[in-house]
């Protein structure tokens, strides 16, 4: 073998040892890295259901589907007050608040446990209601958030209200939809207080209403806590056009959800319900089970037989009308406009528990 030979396979061997070695000693970046097991799916009903998508003690299940047929597009309570065209009126009574669409054409969805803050005390929303436009002043039920304020605060208007970036907890939403008890109302929201405060380190209540919810949930402690659940899982809703709702689970327990009948209408609420669940993990951060994670099987299951309870339905104007089912385990509310053929507009999950 001639030297120029013997030479040029020197180098060949030394160069192919010398990548074997490294592709042992040192992270491949041409290596495919390992597949990560895909979410389940499983079919319920109309619905497609996928997940678990989890970030420490929160996850969720996606439900997909196609928009109902011939659905309609509401505009969401939020997007009508930052444009001005729906106004909140404070009534001097506790209970009870007025809503304004000023809007020629428009028609607004309001879903229970929107907060608004500002007139005399701040409070919550407790049914969805479909708002029409030119619709005059129409009264709809509330709940008392801050019951230590009678009186205009700061620089906030004494007779009009704003709405807050927040939506009630799962648990907020059976005191005002269930139980729909004032004293609930403000045990519930004392005990988020106390806990969100306890596993944060810092009170969370503001100086200049401690007992105001919305201030506290606006705080920045809460909301740089927040922050880590809502980047991991928000695109998890926005990614496909087919998502119409969320079933959420805490620690590994399932605590309700919200579906739509279309993706559009889920676009426009599914910030606020992300915010509000990952406000509701952080206050039951360190509240551990003996359960694993709620398997897919089960969260279809209880969307499917949350649906079959007993059923009664409210009025709540001649347009909104409410269907309320209850099982043992689970409440499943209804949201549907009686203008146009009783079509369903929201479908609403809690479990009895947490």
């Amino acid at each position: 073998m001639n030297k120029r030979l013997f030479a040029l396979l020197t180098a060949v061997i030394t160069f192919t040892v010398g990548v074997a070695i490294a592709s042992l000693s040192l992270p491949n970046v041409l290596r495919k890295p390992t597949p990560l097991p895909l979410p389940k799916e499983i079919p319920v009903n109309s619905y497609r259901v996928s997940g678990p998508y989890t970030y420490n003690n929160l996850a969720l299940f996606v439900l997909h589907g196609p928009d109902e047929t011939g659905n309609r597009v509401y505009m969401s309570l939020q997007d009508a007050m930052t444009r001005g065209i729906v106004i909140v009126h404070e009534t001097s009574d506790v209970n009870e608040l007025l809503l304004e669409n000023i809007s020629p054409n428009e028609d607004v969805f309001v879903q229970a446990g929107d907060i608004v803050k500002g007139g005399r005390q701040d409070r919550v929303l407790a049914v969805d209601l479909i708002l029409p436009a030119r619709s005059g002043k129409l009264p709809i039920s509330a709940f008392c958030v801050e019951h230590s304020r009678w009186q205009q605060r700061g620089y906030e208007s004494g007779d009009q209200f704003t709405l807050t970036e927040m939506s009630a907890s799962f648990s907020l939403q059976r005191a005002i939809k269930d139980a729909a008890s004032q004293i609930g109302v403000w045990n519930e929201v004392e005990k988020s207080q106390q806990k969100m405060s306890d596993n944060l380190s810092s009170d969370v209540r503001s100086g200049v209403s401690p007992s105001s919810l919305p201030l506290a949930l606006e705080s920045d402690a809460v909301q740089e806590s927040a922050a880590p659940y809502i980047n991991e899982l928000s695109r998890r809703g926005a990614a496909a056009n087919d998502v119409l709702g969320v079933i959420f689970t805490i620690n590994n327990e399932l605590i309700g959800g919200d579906v739509y009948s279309s993706n559009l209408m889920f676009k426009r609420m599914w910030p606020r319900l992300l915010n509000a669940a990952a406000i509701k993990a952080l206050a039951e951060l360190g509240t551990t089970t003996d359960a694993g994670p709620v398997s897919i099987e089960t969260a279809a299951s209880f969307v499917v037989n949350s649906a079959r309870g007993a059923e009664t339905l409210d009025a709540v104007t001649p347009r909104t009308q409410v269907v309320k089912r209850e099982i043992e385990s689970g409440l499943f509310f209804e949201t549907r406009d009686m203008e146009y053929d009783g079509a369903w507009i929201h479908r609403s999950y809690l479990t009895k528990k947490q």
